[in-house]
């Protein structure tokens, strides 16, 4: 790749009649228009890589498509070989099929940004998306003759002309990150939102994963939207070019809220307890008149979802949403995950320091000598056993709480705040019944649901304070503590036991097959159910401290540690495969495989899981299999190269580790140089990408 070039001299127009092509066919697929359009800017000296630019406006592709109704496509990116803010346009002959619901698209724009593009660059750039839901724009730019014509309808939005004459409502242009529709209500509101001459208020948040286009085009259909059912909408946007928060009046005045994003909404808690409606940006753009029916009548309807703080609206999606039910699963249980894992690195680390200084068989005696000894009387081993045995002892209060902080933050995470209690209550009953880490997903999912349903009883005006605080956990936890003792309890414990007994059994002469399969386990969902279930079979066997169990954990541990650190070295040595969000995630990817933190490969993964996951696995297999066949044991139950003190066999261990990462970051740059994208409508990476 080139070496960016600094901008020195005078900003460029966003367009000019070179970046134009008007009734010419740039291909066949949405990817030839795209490597046409960004050749289109290279030429004009607006990229110094065109292969980063078309790379990353392809990556943001795959999120989503980008085609819209009427025939419209823009396809975006923000990236680093981008000198200015520059639009490319085409209008093509014949169509091309850019996934909007309604055709192929003729009219497309290239909006392509540079990565530290400023919010005047980023204002103007969203002008352009919020002008193509207008009809008339569109209209004008396929009636267009020439490309100076296009460029001058364009520069008429991007730098309106002052107005002359007091402007109306309808005429101005509401400011981009609080836009309101003024129009007032008709006699009878529109279907069966409400009585006659009702009029509600409805507030908005819009965001996209870029925050250039999707963001400001949703908010303005939204508009519309109000404007024709004759009601007011507030939309605040989270986008790229800076947000102006809704004010407390405007939101406590609001019946219900539309929640338009592909990515977290910030400060989700100022609308809690409204009515809510929630669905992916693209549906706002492309049915926003049913959205906003939608919300009036939640508005009306006293059981209707509610926020509930700053998570539960992420379960209270209506139906016809564009996030689907799986992604919202994988967000719950990663959510618990992530609560967890400070659990098990401080007390991995205090049970390996106290190996350390007391050495393995304070397995035995570390409960004696913290409750029999002090610093006055130290036990026969002296300070370093005692010390020993007191942070060993502390590392093991600390695992005590990983399936009930587990199963608590999955019920959080569908529930909030009322499905802590349950959810908590789910883990302890899991670890009481035997049911490990399985229990615990398991009961959290239904203390989360059962807090969820609870919490949308309608109750007297009088017991709604104490919903939150004393009904909700009441009767979630009584739901999920019976079901877990007299139900399900017993059948998940033999899961349980049933899956480790299998993988005891692959131990001795299959020992390379067992850590295969381990290292394919570790790297099948980073982090998830399958990866967790690897993982709770490794530390159990730490209580035993033969050889067997170390060299499992070691496995685990190596194995977990190939999809971070194979990620970084992929994202450094082939940088235009990946968008620079996500090389900006590689460069953090370093200290997070070598700290053993798996779940530093999901936003890659999550953005491209048919190239990725299945490279990840690879080079997984390869390390577990390579710890197993050279007897590399490990004492410690996480910290990656930062426990090396704990590992036997630490050379054999780099060794296993630098071949896994390899083959992984070969298979995934091979996958990526090769293999097209598959369209992945629930993927996305909302935990690390910019609104």
């Amino acid at each position: 790749m080139s070496n960016p070039t600094i901008h020195t001299g005078p900003v460029p127009a966003i367009i000019t009649p070179e970046l134009i092509t008007l009734d010419a066919g740039l291909g066949t697929t949405k990817e030839a228009v795209i490597e046409a359009l960004a050749q289109q800017l290279a030429a004009a000296g607006r990229t110094t890589d065109v292969n980063s630019l078309r790379d990353a406006a392809l990556a943001r592709e795959s999120q989503s498509a980008t085609g819209l109704p009427g025939g419209i496509a823009i396809p975006h990116c923000r990236d680093e070989s981008i000198v200015a803010a520059s639009l490319g346009f085409a209008r093509l002959d014949p169509k091309v099929d850019f996934g909007a619901p309604d055709g192929p698209a003729d009219l497309v724009f290239l909006i392509a940004a540079p990565a530290g593009a400023g919010a005047e660059h980023m204002k103007l750039l969203s002008s352009l998306a919020r002008a193509l839901v207008k009809p008339e724009f569109v209209s004008a730019l396929r009636n267009a003759p020439g490309p100076d014509d296009v460029v001058g309808l364009v520069e008429d939005v991007l730098h309106p002309a002052p107005a002359t004459t007091p402007a109306t409502p309808a005429a101005t242009t509401p400011p981009a990150a609080d836009k309101v529709s003024t129009a007032k209500a008709p006699s009878e509101p529109v279907g069966d939102a409400g009585p006659s001459g009702a009029e509600q208020t409805i507030v908005a948040i819009t965001a996209c994963p870029t925050g250039i286009a999707h963001t400001y085009m949703a908010a303005d259909s939204l508009v519309a939207a109000g404007e024709r059912a004759g009601v007011k909408v507030h939309v605040e946007t989270q986008g790229s070019s800076g947000s102006t928060p809704l004010s407390p009046d405007v939101i406590a005045g609001a019946s219900a809220v539309i929640f338009a994003t592909d990515v977290g909404v910030k400060g989700k808690e100022r609308f809690a307890g409204k009515p809510v409606v929630a669905s992916g940006v693209k549906r706002a753009i492309n049915e926003p008149d049913t959205m906003i029916a939608e919300a009036r009548r939640a508005g009306l309807d006293p059981n209707a979802a509610r926020v509930a703080g700053s998570a539960a609206s992420d379960a209270e999606q209506t139906g016809g949403g564009d996030v689907g039910w799986g992604t919202r699963l994988r967000q719950i249980l990663l959510t618990g995950v992530s609560y967890m894992i400070p659990f098990v690195a401080a007390g991995g680390l205090l049970i390996a320091l106290g190996f350390l200084f007391a050495g393995y068989e304070i397995t035995e005696t570390a409960s004696d000598i913290t409750l029999d000894n002090s610093l006055t009387s130290l036990p026969d081993g002296g300070l370093m056993t005692y010390l020993g045995a007191v942070l060993f002892q502390l590392g093991s209060l600390a695992f005590s709480f990983l399936v009930p902080a587990l199963a608590g933050y999955i019920a959080f995470a569908i529930a909030d705040r009322p499905g802590l209690a349950p959810g908590f209550t789910a883990g302890a009953v899991a670890v009481f019944v035997g049911a490990g880490f399985i229990g615990g997903l398991v009961g959290g999912l239904i203390a989360g649901f059962a807090a969820l349903y609870i919490g949308r009883i309608g109750v007297p005006q009088w017991a709604r304070g104490l919903m939150p605080v004393v009904i909700i956990p009441l009767f979630a936890s009584l739901v999920v503590g019976l079901l877990m003792f007299i139900v399900l309890g017993k059948p998940l414990a033999a899961i349980t036991d049933g899956l480790t007994d299998w993988l005891n059994g692959l131990s001795g002469s299959s020992a390379v097959l067992l850590g295969i399969i381990l290292g394919l386990m570790m790297c099948f969902d980073l982090g998830g159910p399958v990866n967790k279930a690897a993982y709770a079979f490794a530390v159990a066997g730490l209580s035993v401290t033969d050889n067997a169990s170390l060299q499992i954990m070691a496995a685990v541990m190596a194995a977990g540690m190939v999809p971070p650190l194979a990620m970084a070295l992929a994202s450094t040595v082939r940088p235009g495969l990946f968008t620079p969000a996500e090389r900006e995630n590689g460069k953090a990817a370093w200290l997070l495989g070598a700290s053993f933190i798996s779940e530093g490969a999901i936003p890659f993964a999550a953005a491209d899981p048919f190239r990725v996951i299945p490279s990840m696995m690879a080079g997984g297999a390869v390390t577990g299999g390579l710890i197993m066949a050279f007897g590399v044991t490990l004492s410690a139950p996480h910290g990656g190269i930062f426990v090396s003190f704990a590992i036997g066999g630490l050379l054999w261990f780099f060794v296993a580790l630098a071949a896994g990462t390899i083959v992984s970051a070969l298979c995934v740059v091979a996958a990526k140089q090769f293999i097209r994208p598959r369209k992945v409508a629930d993927a996305q990476a909302p935990v690390l990408t910019a609104a």
